[in-house]
């Protein structure tokens, strides 16, 4: 049995892990992957057609915790502790809930002090107890006598004088006063870890098509020193098309990954002539993973010649790999009477939306399966991908956009940087 300190408004954890508000989807699949002996049975649990409209979920389903993320940052909303049976728990070190000790009225209030009144839900026939970022949630069912509900109750106030012995039902942590107005907060400083993460990723574009990223980039705590004085730095860089590796590394820092192409499974759809003659040597990706970017160079000049940005909708064979990449593009409007009209594709966009935005027919897609081995199957189903405008929109089957390659010729003026931009 887990056996988990409760910090109000900031997390739940003990001495080897903590998941803390604001966490990153991935550290916490990350910190249930590196603890697999002791938290079991985990369940992911997502809407399929409509990722966005309901929270990304972690279920603990062995020590009756849920993890829910924002299902559009992908950031750590709500902790929910549903069975409080099968967990140990304690604030400012002492034990409020464990097998010995019962989560009742008296010992939350002996615990946690006074609060406000509390609130009685009829509909869910639960009574909260609120602190601020900490809600204790009563059943009804449990108590031997039927509870007095008076709307007039101390001083006006609809609440509820709850029976002594009730016994906490749920528990949840969260930012904020509210629970129903909680989100995420802004990542912690101590989820950091050295590295640097994308706020932002600006697709800039020239006459025909993308030209290159202008990436807004969050960074904090990488050098020596005490992790209370560090502070968030925000700053902006750009790469562009034609970009040496040298350009890209003095930009971005690191690659997390760098992967050499052992083959080019998309080669058959080009209409180059050549598309049978293997290469002598292979291009290479920089994988940039808390930016959600990929970059490849070209094995014989070193210089960018394709960017891929994801997505990381769950759901999608790549999923938990790359942070979610918050991009915004640029899209030339053909339809009669545009002018030069551009429309703005983001993250959160539906393919049929863009479509409808262009105003022309797109050709039949590629189909892309995926698998680890022969042997396997995607267990997700194929994509879609269509070309358009120097661009491969990866489609998946719920009509979200999986990832979005940029590809184009080196641009003329690559050897400007940021500063020298506008």
């Amino acid at each position: 049995m887990l056996d988990l300190e409760v910090v109000p408004e900031r997390s739940l954890g003990n001495e080897q892990w903590e998941f803390t508000l604001g966490m990153p989807l991935a550290q916490a699949v990350a910190i249930l992957q590196k603890h697999c002996r002791i938290i079991k049975n985990v369940q992911v649990l997502y809407s399929e057609q409509s990722p966005l409209s309901h929270d990304l979920i972690l279920n603990l389903t062995q020590d009756g915790i849920k993890l829910l993320f924002d299902a559009f940052n992908q950031r750590l909303k709500v902790i929910e502790v549903y069975d409080l049976t099968k967990v140990k728990l304690k604030y400012c070190g002492v034990h409020f809930n464990s097998q010995a000790i019962a989560p009742t009225i008296e010992q939350i209030d002996q615990s946690f002090g006074a609060t406000h009144p509390g609130v009685y839900n009829s509909a869910e026939q639960l009574f909260h107890l609120n602190f601020r970022g900490l809600s204790f949630s009563f059943q009804l069912d449990s108590w031997s006598e039927a509870p007095k509900y008076e709307p007039n109750f101390a001083h006006g106030l609809a609440s509820l004088q709850i029976p002594h012995g009730a016994t906490v039902k749920r528990m949840y942590i969260y930012s904020g006063n509210s629970l129903q107005d909680t989100k995420a907060p802004v990542m912690p400083l101590s989820c950091f870890l050295g590295n640097v993460y994308a706020e932002s990723v600006d697709v800039l574009r020239d006459g025909t098509g993308p030209s290159g990223l202008r990436l807004r980039l969050l960074a904090a705590g990488c050098g020596p020193g005490v992790l209370a004085d560090a502070k968030m730095r925000v700053f902006e860089r750009s790469v562009y098309f034609g970009d040496s590796c040298q350009d890209v590394l003095s930009m971005l820092g690191s690659p997390h990954k760098v992967f050499y192409k052992s083959e080019d499974k998309m080669k058959i759809h080009s209409p180059s002539p050549h598309k049978q003659v293997p290469s002598k040597c292979n291009d290479y990706f920089f994988n940039y993973f808390t930016l959600g970017v990929d970059i490849l160079f070209d094995a014989n000049t070193h210089k960018v010649k394709k960017f891929v940005l994801h997505t990381n909708y769950p759901g999608h064979y790549n999923f938990n790999i790359y942070h979610r990449c918050e991009f915004k593009i640029p899209l030339a409007v053909k339809k009669e009477n545009a002018g030069g009209q551009t429309e703005t594709c983001t993250t959160y966009s539906k393919w049929d939306n863009i479509q409808e935005l262009l105003g022309h027919p797109v050709e039949k897609p590629v189909v892309l399966h995926r698998s680890s081995s022969p042997n396997n199957t995607n267990p997700f189903g194929s994509t879609f991908c269509f070309g358009l405008q120097r661009m491969i929109f990866e489609v998946m089957q719920n009509n979200h956009i999986a990832s979005v390659t940029l590809y184009g010729p080196p641009r003329p003026g690559a050897h400007l940087r940021t500063a020298e931009l506008p």
